[in-house]
């Protein structure tokens, strides 16, 4: 299949570009720019950096991806960013390319559907089939995970990582790591339940939602401390891999910084 390309587009003749690419007016694709079969780019994105897309991907009109990361200390070098199958980015999404402080690449997985204005900072790391609605914006060195749903409008800290199968709700202010499994929101973000919907959407066994919800009791209302609700879990049973998930969750959360397990920097003095 061929490529079809507007006239008024700008590719670089170095860029690669897979099969049945289609990309339309007014978009500019850098030299060290890789984009995957089937993928559609509307009009008016622009692609730069060492940015390389899978396949099946769509860019909506606007979209910024590889830009320089909003970092002042960045000195221009050839950081990356590596983006999945399958995903789809609407009007205005922002992906900027990693600075040189970890592994020097910002990475999106497969599947994932990021609404109007959502942006992904340097750095971060996103997994698969998650939903981001309009104006969400991921920090720096944010982790989110795999089948995450983040309402319109919330703020995830930098260094902060949203566990899988979680719910950020809308307008959240995300300063510590979210569980997995877990709801959270308000400005501070805090716990309010288990994703029971979400566990059940992804066929999760009754046995897994009723430990979890016990193991939040504990956690999050009664607030007995970890060590104690890890304890009382471990003894009564069943230990499913749901609630060793969890508890090896909050203990890379306690380890770091702030409630951000991530964050390991020195404080300044």
């Amino acid at each position: 299949m061929s490529v079809v390309i507007a006239q008024t587009a700008v590719i670089d003749p170095r860029a690669r570009l897979g099969k049945d690419v289609r990309i339309g007016h007014f978009c500019v694709i850098g030299p060290d720019v890789t984009i995957g079969d089937r993928t559609r780019i509307e009009d008016h994105v622009i692609i730069s950096g060492v940015t390389s897309i899978g396949n099946d991907n769509q860019f909506f009109p606007h979209c910024s991806i590889g830009s320089h990361p909003q970092d002042v200390s960045y000195r221009n070098s050839p950081t990356r960013v590596e983006i999945g199958n399958g995903n789809v980015f609407r009007e205005q999404v922002t992906v900027n390319r990693a600075s040189e402080k970890e592994d020097g690449t910002t990475r999106v997985g497969d599947h994932n559907y990021f609404m109007t204005g959502a942006h992904l900072a340097h750095d971060s790391q996103v997994g698969s089939r998650i939903v981001m609605a309009n104006n969400v914006m991921i920090g720096g060195h944010a982790h989110v995970g795999d089948d995450v749903t983040i309402a319109g409008g919330a703020g995830i800290h930098h260094f902060a990582s949203v566990g899988r199968l979680s719910f950020v709700g809308a307008m959240s202010r995300v300063l510590r790591d979210v569980p997995p499994f877990v709801i959270v929101e308000g400005y501070d973000a805090q716990p309010r339940c288990i994703n029971s919907v979400g566990l059940k959407r992804h066929d999760y066994a009754t046995e897994d939602i009723e430990v979890l919800n016990k193991a939040f009791k504990l956690l999050f209302r009664k607030k007995v401390g970890i060590e104690a609700a890890r304890e009382e879990m471990f003894a009564t049973g069943p230990i499913r891999p749901v609630l060793r998930d969890l508890f090896d969750s909050l203990d890379l959360t306690v380890a770091g910084r702030m409630g951000r397990g991530r964050d390991r920097r020195k404080k300044v003095a």
